[in-house]
C-alpha cells in the first residue's frame, strides 16, 4: 500500500509540474483517458479541455498551423454541405458529433505548443492508461468465463452490451483495438526496456489479438516487422540484407499452404470467414454466403444472402460508385450523414436482408458505407474525400520527417482501418483521430528515441 501511494504521489507531482508549464497537458491527458468511457464523460473532458483553452487565450494567442487548418476546414465543409443535403435534419444532426474537428484543432491553435519532452509523457500517461483498461477488460472477461463457461467471453465483443465479448458492443472491439495499438507501440518502440515494459508489450499484443479485429491485427504484425527490421539500432547497418529477409518472410507467410489458401477462399469462394469484420450479427444456419465477385456483379440478391465483412464492402463500393454517377454528386455528395436513404434505395433495388421485424437497423440498409474514403465522398463530395486524402498525407509525412515510429504507426493505422471503417462518423473515433492527430501535428513532432 505505501508504495501504491508513493507512486500516485509521484505521478500526481509529475502531472502538476507538467501543467505548470503547459496549461493543456492534463486536458488533452483527460480528454484521451476517458476515450473509452461513456460519451458524456468524454464531453465534460472535452469541455474542460476547451474552457481552460479559452481561459489561457489572452496569454497565448491564436498561432495560424497550416496542419491543423485541415480538419478545422474538413468541419466547415461538413457544415456547408446543410445546404445541399438531401436530409437536411440528419445532416444538422450529425454537426454536433463532428464537432472535435472543429473545437479539438482551435484549442491546440490557441494552447501554448507541447514540447517534444511533453508530448513523450502525454503518449506515455496514454499507454498506462490503456493498461489499465486492458487489465480492467481481461479481468473481467476471465471472471465471466468462469460464470458462464463461453470463449466468446474472451474474444471480440458481443451483439449488444450486456452480451458475450471481451468488451461491450457500444466501445467496440475494432476502436478498441486501434487505441490499444498505439499505446502497444509506445512500449515496443522504447529503446531501453525494463521488464515491466516488455510485460505490458505482450500483454498489450494479447489482447489485440484477442479483440480479433483481423485488419488491425496485420497492420500490427506488418508495423513490427517493420520497426524490427528498418528501425532498430541493430537494423541501421543491415538495411539491403533486412529488405531481402522482409520480403522473403512475407512471401513466406504467404505461401504457407493454410494461409495461402485462407486468402484464396476470402477472393474466390463463398464463405462465412472474412478479413474485415461482418456488420449483421446473429447470422442464421443455411443462408447463402456471397462471395466477392456475387458482390461485385450480382443484378440482384435474396434475403437469405449474407455478406462477410470483406465482401459487403465491395458491395457497398459497388453502390457508391453508381449513386454517384446516377446523381451527379461528385463535387457535393449527398450532405454529411445524409447517403443512409440513397443506401436504403439500393438494398430494396437489389433485395438485400432488411432485418427482423420491430428492427430494421438489423438490416443491411441501415448500415453506413465502412469506409472513411468512400464515406467522404459519398456525404462531402470530391473536396471531402481530398482534405481526407491531404490530412493522411501530411500525417505520414510528417512521421517519417521527424522519425517517430509510435507517430508512424498512427499514420499508417488510420490509413488501413479507413478502408474498412468509416472511423470519423463514430464520436470516438472523431474524437481520438482529431486528438492524436493534432498533438502529433503540432510544434514539435515526439521523437521517442532522442531528447531535446
Amino acid at each position: 500500500m505505501v508504495n501504491i501511494y508513493n507512486f500516485s504521489k509521484h505521478v500526481f507531482q509529475n502531472l502538476i509540474k507538467e501543467n505548470k508549464s503547459n496549461n493543456s497537458f492534463i486536458p488533452i491527458l483527460l480528454v484521451l483517458f476517458t476515450i473509452p468511457l461513456s460519451f458524456a464523460i468524454n464531453n465534460i473532458s472535452l469541455g474542460i479541455f476547451l474552457l481552460v483553452s479559452f481561459i489561457t487565450l489572452k496569454k497565448s494567442g491564436i498561432r495560424i498551423t497550416r496542419e491543423l487548418i485541415l480538419p478545422i476546414l474538413l468541419y466547415f465543409l461538413m457544415a456547408a454541405s446543410y445546404f445541399w443535403s438531401i436530409d437536411p435534419k440528419e445532416t444538422l444532426s450529425a454537426l454536433s458529433k463532428e464537432i472535435p474537428l472543429l473545437l479539438i484543432p482551435l484549442g491546440f491553435l490557441i494552447y501554448r505548443e507541447n514540447t517534444s519532452s511533453q508530448k513523450r509523457k502525454i503518449i506515455e500517461y496514454y499507454s498506462y492508461c490503456i493498461v489499465a483498461f486492458v487489465f480492467y477488460y481481461s479481468i473481467r472477461a476471465i471472471i465471466r468465463y468462469a460464470i458462464f463457461h463461453d470463449t466468446r467471453m474472451l474474444f471480440y465483443h458481443g451483439e449488444n452490451d450486456k452480451d458475450f465479448g471481451l468488451v461491450p458492443k457500444l466501445l467496440n472491439a475494432i476502436h478498441m483495438s486501434v487505441f490499444v495499438a498505439l499505446a502497444f507501440f509506445y512500449f515496443f518502440t522504447k529503446e531501453v526496456k525494463s521488464k515491466l515494459d516488455k510485460f505490458f508489450s505482450i500483454l498489450l499484443f494479447v489482447f489485440i489479438l484477442m479483440l480479433s479485429s483481423k485488419n488491425i491485427i496485420l497492420v500490427v504484425i506488418l508495423l513490427t516487422m517493420i520497426r524490427i527490421f528498418f528501425f532498430s539500432k541493430t537494423a541501421q547497418n543491415l538495411r539491403l540484407r533486412n529488405l531481402i529477409v522482409f520480403v522473403l518472410l512475407i512471401g513466406i507467410i504467404f505461401s504457407v499452404g493454410k494461409i495461402k489458401n485462407r486468402f484464396k477462399v476470402e477472393f474466390q469462394t463463398n464463405t462465412e470467414k472474412s478479413l474485415s469484420t461482418s456488420v449483421i450479427d446473429g447470422v442464421p444456419a443455411g443462408v447463402h454466403y456471397v462471395s466477392i465477385k456475387e458482390a461485385w456483379t450480382n443484378p440482384v440478391f435474396s434475403p437469405n444472402d449474407y455478406f462477410n465483412g470483406t465482401a459487403f464492402r465491395v458491395y457497398q463500393l459497388r453502390i457508391f460508385i453508381e449513386l454517384i454517377k446516377e446523381n451527379e454528386a461528385y463535387f457535393t455528395g449527398f450532405g454529411l450523414n445524409a447517403s443512409y436513404p440513397k443506401i436504403k434505395e439500393k438494398a430494396i433495388k437489389y433485395n438485400l436482408y432488411m432485418g427482423v421485424e420491430g428492427d430494421p437497423d438489423s438490416g443491411y440498409q441501415s448500415k453506413n458505407f465502412h469506409n472513411q474514403y468512400v464515406q467522404n465522398f459519398a456525404d462531402l463530395g470530391l473536396f471531402g474525400f481530398i482534405l481526407l486524402s491531404i490530412m493522411l498525407i501530411v500525417n505520414v509525412k510528417n512521421s517519417i520527417k521527424n522519425k517517430d515510429f509510435v507517430h508512424f504507426a498512427f499514420a499508417f493505422l488510420m490509413i488501413s482501418l479507413f478502408l474498412t471503417e468509416s472511423f470519423l462518423w463514430r464520436q470516438r473515433g472523431v474524437v481520438f483521430f482529431t486528438m492524436m492527430y493534432c498533438l502529433f501535428n503540432s510544434g514539435i513532432v515526439l521523437n521517442n528515441s532522442k531528447e531535446e
